[in-house]
């Protein structure tokens, strides 16, 4: 009789992996919306989402994503390329200081991250872009990285808590 090996898997860690697959998909076709009053929302909502029910390496390895993808599938101006790092790391700021301020309260966590994401981007925009891009282009990109980064985090904090309180009632107070 051979010798057969059974591989258990615990519930929690099959909808985990479900859920970050999920997220991870959304986080990765929100940029082909092409529109980012609407993929900001979605693309933020996703990163409170999975901090909260993830923890925060899988929700920055999902906000790692979009903008890369965003970039090699063409959906960025070329001209925005060099503030990919940037926002990467302002994904980063965003998850991190939610996650750490969420436990004492999702609002101050939501409100806090994205004032510290908006504020990330617009001072790295305002340096980087300057020293890149021509006046009348660097303006525009400056312009993107400003007050719609504020408004679209803020925005998908409101979706990610109605998401989090109709699906997992007690999700916004998870903690991980």
């Amino acid at each position: 009789m051979e010798k057969t090996k059974i591989l258990a898997l615990k519930r929690k860690t099959i909808v985990n992996s479900i859920t970050f697959v999920l997220l991870l998909g959304v986080a990765t076709i929100a940029p082909l919306f092409h529109f980012q009053p609407v993929t900001g929302p979605i693309v933020n909502a996703t990163l409170f989402i999975a901090a909260t029910l993830l923890g925060v390496q899988n929700a920055i390895f999902i906000g790692l994503l979009p903008s890369t993808i965003a970039l090699s599938a063409g959906l960025l101006p070329p001209v925005v390329a060099p503030m990919v790092p940037f926002i990467m790391l302002g994904n980063t700021i965003l998850i991190v200081a939610f996650n750490y301020l969420r436990k004492k309260n999702y609002w101050l966590g939501v409100i806090s991250a994205s004032v510290l994401k908006f504020l990330f981007l617009f001072g790295a925009s305002s340096i980087v872009i300057n020293l890149l891009l021509k006046r009348e282009v660097a303006t525009k990109v400056a312009v993107m990285m400003s007050w719609p980064q504020l408004a679209t985090a803020l925005t998908g904090g409101i979706i990610a808590y109605l998401f989090l309180k109709v699906f997992f009632d007690r999700g916004i107070h998870t903690k991980n």
